[in-house]
């Protein structure tokens, strides 16, 4: 469950998943479509799969992809930045791969259970997770093995630098970007959920059905499974409001919210655009120490129990310390695979079987519409810079 509003993670989560960017710089997700090799890296291939995979995925993604047929205009000026991206990506990617093998880098079925656990307590828990996935439609599989890439490369850019963080350097970051530690009025607070999402209701009484269900029963089917769970909401509620010691007993017994039920329901600190409009207006209004009414939002039935508030400010140092640590870490681990990446470049033999996909050959084909656009103005620049 996540009651972050559009899936947005916290400010906390938001700073740890900067070690994310290992990743993103080397998709590892590709499957295997067309075995013929468009690039050649010493003795390994990147094949048109690898290439059709990314790309997809890259157009897909794109901002720019609804406004025109991209994949349909493959000379057009979207389609080659994109394609000169994914192809720079894809040879980074084999580069590093190679070097890791060299070094002996391996990574443990361990490692790669650590580096999820880490993640997940940074978000917020599983469900977290499991909804920023979806959002961003990536697959379970596929996160996994971007996350085993990401441990594999940390690896590598410690073999490969020193990679060493100290308190000073903690403790001087956070000094000089204070504003990005400010925060608004945070509530601490618990919260017991009854999952009732009416169109999974819906799904789940039409797949259990064994005839076809008309439009009007299969609404009032819903919506008796919506009033019983409100019913059931209301009644723990009445319950936790005559003794709310009894909250964390409820929440680990009742709680759909499985993450945070296993916290006796504690959610943490969090400000009020975190969470969904409903459930942060009945937070925020809420007395301390005292048990709502049930709070409905889209994902059901919702008992609040505020323990704490805190007004805006700064967060402590402490508070922040390991995420600065993480933060600083990954710049330096970006940097060494950066440094890295150039020294194997220019001893690697780089064949391009295929000469559209050959880097080089995508920028003239972006120079001459650029040229062709500006009136000859990047010509001229080119001719500048030479003469320079």
């Amino acid at each position: 469950m996540n009651i972050s509003e559009r899936g947005e993670i916290s400010m906390k989560a938001s700073k740890i998943m900067a070690t994310m960017l290992l990743s993103a710089l080397l998709f590892t997700g590709c499957g295997i479509k067309d075995q013929k090799a468009i690039i050649k890296i010493n003795d390994n291939a990147i094949t048109q799969g690898d290439y059709d995979k990314l790309m997809d995925k890259q157009i897909a993604q794109s901002p720019f992809a609804k406004m025109g047929d991209m994949k349909g205009n493959k000379d057009g000026f979207l389609y080659l930045m994109t394609e000169q991206r994914v192809i720079n990506q894809l040879i980074i990617q084999e580069i590093l791969n190679q070097e890791a093998k060299a070094r002996g880098i391996k990574v443990s079925n361990k490692d790669v259970d650590q580096a999820i656990k880490k993640i997940m307590d940074k978000m917020g828990g599983r469900d977290q997770l499991m909804q920023v996935l979806k959002q961003n439609d990536v697959s379970v599989g596929e996160f996994k093995t971007d996350v085993k890439n990401q441990v594999k490369m940390q690896k590598l850019a410690n073999s490969a630098g020193k990679i060493k963080i100290s308190d000073a350097d903690c403790k001087n970051f956070y000094n000089k970007n204070l504003d990005k530690f400010k925060h608004n009025e945070q509530v601490r607070a618990s919260h017991i959920l009854i999952a009732a999402n009416p169109n999974q209701i819906m799904e789940e009484i039409t797949t259990k059905s064994k005839k076809k269900l008309s439009d009007d029963e299969l609404k009032a089917q819903v919506e008796k499974v919506m009033a019983d769970k409100k019913a059931e909401a209301e009644k723990l509620a009445k319950e936790l409001q005559a003794d709310s010691s009894k909250f964390p007993a409820y929440a680990k017994k009742y709680s759909e919210d499985t993450e945070s039920a296993k916290q006796g329901g504690d959610l943490g600190f969090f400000a009020k655009d975190r969470m969904v409009p409903e459930f942060a207006k009945a937070a925020f209004e809420a007395k301390p120490n005292t048990v709502s009414n049930v709070v409905k939002t889209q994902f059901g039935y919702h008992i609040i129990f505020v323990t704490d508030r805190r007004a805006a400010g700064v967060m402590p140092y402490e508070k922040v310390k390991s995420d600065i640590k993480d933060y600083l870490t990954n710049e330096q681990q970006i940097k060494a695979l950066d440094n890295l990446t150039e020294a194997a470049k220019k001893k690697s033999k780089i064949e391009f079987l295929d000469d559209r996909y050959n880097p080089e050959t995508i920028s003239k084909k972006l120079h001459k519409q650029v040229n062709d656009i500006s009136n000859g103005a990047a010509d001229k620049l080119k001719k500048d810079k030479k003469t320079k």
